[in-house]
């Protein structure tokens, strides 16, 4: 190469290096215009029913709502900080009885709380014959009770009401807690008419006393296919008032519906007298929003404590009865003036409806 032709090619070579660095100086700046993140998009609506499924029931803690409803063999407990998206939520089977047990068959109504430290599950079983249906017990001192053990605590009854009894739920008033049940008097299950009954608990799996029938069928909302009164679940308003919403009515007919039991102030929850019954139910069903025979419900707030909300099963079209075709729903509702509770009417399927305030 000759001499000429060596420094032509280095300023060539010099050019080029020039060349790129601008380029890529051009490509990316040390100090780039600022661009706006893009926001996820996210949903602020969803509609009922929520998924299959009946006898629903909710326990809040530290955020995270955990979900139960019948299984019929074993008890599933589901996760969610969003109830709205319940269904997402992969439910984990936390107890399966032993076969040919006296608590093997027909596992029904399922629910979750946490006493002194511990979880506890209350649900309904038996052997397989309607009439030995009973209440039980589990009891798991896992911090999370996804985990742990889940340890049978065995039958809890009140020795003056031992025959059929379901849908065992807990009230606490005054810092004292209240077993409620429903329970069918008749040994000889002829009469199949369904009281509820209340016992003061001594520790979470042991009844005191003799037990209280607070409620019996006695208008006619509440005797559609036959009596019963069923499914008790504890409210306390926003100004303290203690009240029970409980099931009416047989569950295989569209008239199952809610109705209602006040405390009177400063009552004992042991006293009937001491309690009033609404004459009318106070949740009904809605042909025309798809919503027949809801009831069986569990209450829960939003997120952020402001909205209170309840949950239900209901079937969406007419004589479709306690079967596999019920579905969950819930609602948001309010309080009357005078403390009570105000659930409107249970709304249609497929409408939009905005989620629970604080859910992300």
């Amino acid at each position: 190469m000759n001499k000429f032709t060596s420094k032509g090619l280095k300023l060539h070579m010099l050019w080029l290096a020039l060349f790129v660095s601008v380029s890529l100086s051009c490509g990316k700046s040390s100090n780039p215009t600022p661009v706006d993140p893009v926001p996820p998009t996210t949903v602020s609506t969803f509609s009922n029913p929520l998924m299959n499924g009946a006898d629903p029931s909710v326990f809040q803690k530290d955020g995270v709502n955990y979900y139960l409803q019948t299984n019929g063999s074993s008890i599933n407990l589901w996760s969610t900080t969003a109830m709205s998206k319940l269904s997402t939520a992969v439910p984990k089977t936390v107890f399966t009885p032993v076969a040919g047990a006296a608590n093997s068959r027909n596992v029904w109504a399922p629910e979750l709380y946490f006493f002194d430290g511990k979880w506890y599950i209350y649900y309904t079983a038996g052997n397989g014959a309607d009439i030995n249906q009973r209440t039980w017990v589990l009891e798991n001192s896992s911090p999370d009770p996804t985990t742990g053990t889940w340890v049978d605590k065995g039958k809890i009854f009140s020795p003056s009401a031992d025959f059929w009894a379901i849908d065992g739920s807990v009230l606490e008033v005054n810092g004292s807690r209240y077993f409620l049940w429903c329970g069918r008097p008749d040994v000889t299950n002829v009469n199949l008419t369904q009281n509820i009954y209340i016992a003061k608990m001594t520790n979470p799996y042991t009844l005191e006393g003799t037990a209280t029938k607070l409620t019996e069928p006695e208008f006619g909302w509440e005797k559609n296919g036959f009596g019963v009164n069923e499914g008790p679940q504890a409210l306390t308003s926003p100004d303290n008032k203690t009240f029970i919403i409980y099931s009416a009515s047989y569950c295989g007919t569209d008239d199952y519906a809610l109705g209602q039991l006040a405390l009177k102030a400063g009552g004992n929850p042991l006293v009937k007298a001491d309690w009033t019954k609404s004459t009318q139910p106070v949740f009904t069903k809605q042909p025309q929003s798809n919503a027949f025979g809801p009831g069986h419900n569990s209450f829960f707030k939003s997120p952020d404590g402001k909205e209170n909300w309840i949950i239900y099963h209901a079937n969406s079209a007419t004589n479709q009865g306690c079967a596999d075709q019920r579905n969950v729903r819930m609602q948001k509702f309010t309080f009357k003036a005078d403390g009570s509770p105000d659930f409107g009417v249970p709304v249609a399927t497929g409408l939009q409806i905005s989620r629970p305030s604080g859910e992300k």
